[in-house]
């Protein structure tokens, strides 16, 4: 249990406070020897949580929960950042803050942590429970103008670090649904599960941001872009232009040309709209194909099987799921979470055919078999949405990625830029694209820094998670081949880190029950795997 705080400096504790007369109390909460480098030191103080973190001779005080979604922040959470410093890490998320000024260095938080006032006294540490005040930006650039295109997570992220460095331009965020950016992720891990009225994913940024800010939503559908002239036509009539255009439009899921594909009953997961009409139409009483092998897939059948219906899941030579990205080990603890919770794989045969009259009936296997369904679930891939743009516009040479070319600053052309799952980039020499919501975020305010003429961060490893059944599992790596996987832990418990090796070198980490090591790695992946994976694992 934790001692409750002892008011040392400043006035009466018990005396009345409001917004006009904050408390100025100093809390004699700790002894600065207790308070040690590396560690987040955790008091409460009025029940309100702080984050003490020493650097050196000095003790800063912090908000003790992210703001994201209010993970506890304590522990082997303080790293040293190359490019931003002493910073705090989320560990459910990996948001990253600076230690002495509480912002926001890496998303995936969208306000940053308050800052306390701190003094050191004959060897305590006195903290104050009145935030200090946040540091107003200078505003810049109050005569450009900024198209913001698409409504995700690098949309709102460019939006979020356009507005905290200062942009004073105006800002328009074009998309094609009728919400702010939201919590897509959220979609595929079940939050259908409470029925249609029920499917509310979180907002990213909301509407009294939007309204504070001065940006602009416009609800529409792209048509064109015109990349000299910086003009966006939508299908209505309407047009808009401005001095930088940014492109987050994401991907759409792909439907493979399949007898019956346009079925009712047919279905895919992507915005909240999906998720609702899951939520309405498919009951405990249902049997569902999902075609699909990834994430998506099993994260849907996870869900699924939770509300009660019956699941197959039919992926064509991929008899362990995620073995190429994960390994066989890894794969196969996974295989068996959804076998004992009644899930079917289907591996050895592929959907040729979709049957029903109007609604699905069920699907047609290549084998012959026939397998009665009321609904099917298409999870395989995207495709990036750039149909608006020229096609000798970010265009891979090779044409082996599909998506939008950019350079290392996120820019297309001058004037244009490209971030989120829509966006190819180089990393050691090879195109890639990824799709994964922290890296959109990622890649967002990347984007927006360039349009501000700030200087270039380096690209921080990607990470993404995946909850089915109640069991977390978090990958960190850029993909790469890997030629075996060591393993330290509980696999079986789900208690575990796999390192995935190329010859000598660390690639990539999977890991269930370490997030605080996972987000030490996000922050410093090489130190890391030098001073935690080599010493334990490899």
């Amino acid at each position: 249990m934790e001692k409750a705080p002892q008011p040392v400096l400043g006035p009466d504790a018990s005396a009345e406070t409001s917004d006009q007369q904050p408390d100025r109390t100093l809390y004699d909460v700790a002894a600065v020897e207790d308070v040690r480098e590396g560690e987040v030191f955790s008091v409460i103080i009025k029940e309100q949580s702080i984050a003490l973190v020493r650097v050196g001779g000095e003790v800063h005080a912090l908000g003790g929960r992210c703001p994201h979604k209010g993970a506890p922040l304590r522990g082997r959470l303080h790293c040293y950042s190359k490019a931003h410093g002493d910073v705090i890490v989320c560990p459910w998320h990996k948001a990253v803050f600076g230690v002495r000024d509480g912002r926001v260095k890496e998303p995936v938080a969208f306000s940053g942590l308050p800052v306390y006032p701190v003094r050191l006294v004959e060897g305590r540490v006195l903290v104050g429970v009145s935030p200090l005040p946040a540091r107003v930006p200078e505003p810049c650039m109050e005569d450009s103008s900024v198209l913001v295109l698409g409504g995700g997570a690098a949309a709102a992220s460019a939006i979020y670090t356009l507005r905290e460095e200062g942009f004073a331009g105006s800002i328009i965020l074009i998309g094609d649904e009728s919400l702010p950016p939201y919590d897509r992720p959220s979609l595929s891990k079940g939050i259908f599960l409470g029925g249609p009225d029920k499917v509310q994913p979180p907002l990213l940024l909301n509407d009294a941001f939007f309204a504070h800010h001065e940006i602009t939503r416009v609800q529409g559908t792209i048509t064109s872009l015109d990349c000299t002239a910086k003009r966006v036509e939508l299908a209505d009539g309407r047009d808009y232009s401005a001095d930088h255009v940014l492109i987050t439009t994401g991907g759409r899921p792909a439907k493979p040309d399949l007898p019956g594909i346009e079925l009712t009953g047919v279905m895919t997961m992507h915005g909240v709209q999906d998720a609702r009409q899951i939520a309405e139409e498919i009951t405990g009483e249902q049997a569902v194909v999902l075609i699909g092998g990834g994430l998506t897939t099993l994260e849907l059948a996870s869900a699924l099987r939770q509300k009660g219906a019956g699941v197959t899941v039919i992926a064509p030579e991929q008899v362990i799921p995620m073995e190429a990205q994960w390994g066989r080990e890894v794969g196969r603890i996974l295989l068996r979470l959804h076998a004992d919770n009644g899930v079917a794989f289907i591996t050895d045969s592929e959907v040729v055919n979709i049957y029903g009259k109007d609604h699905v009936e069920g699907i047609e296997l290549d084998d012959g078999m026939k397998l009665p369904c009321t609904h099917v679930l298409m999870a395989v891939g995207n495709e990036p949405c750039r149909s608006f743009l020229p096609d000798d516009v970010g265009t891979d040479a090779d044409g082996g990625v599909s998506g939008i070319v950019v350079d290392e600053d996120m820019r297309v052309l001058p004037g244009i830029y490209a971030a989120g799952d829509v966006a190819a980039f180089q990393h050691e020499g090879t195109l890639c694209r990824i799709e994964h919501w922290r890296q959109a975020q990622i890649e967002g305010r990347a984007a927006a820094r360039t349009i501000l003429g700030l200087s270039r961060q380096p690209m921080p490893i990607p990470w993404y998670w995946t909850q089915q059944f109640g069991k977390k599992l978090e990958y960190m790596g850029w993909g790469e081949p890997f030629d075996r996987v060591l393993i330290e832990g509980d696999l079986s418990g789900f208690d575990f880190m796999a390192a995935y090796m190329r010859g000598q070198k660390v690639v990539a980490l999977v890991s269930a029950g370490r997030s605080s090591a996972m987000a030490r790695a996000a922050v410093d992946f090489d130190g890391f795997v030098a001073k935690e994976v080599r010493t334990s694992i490899v």
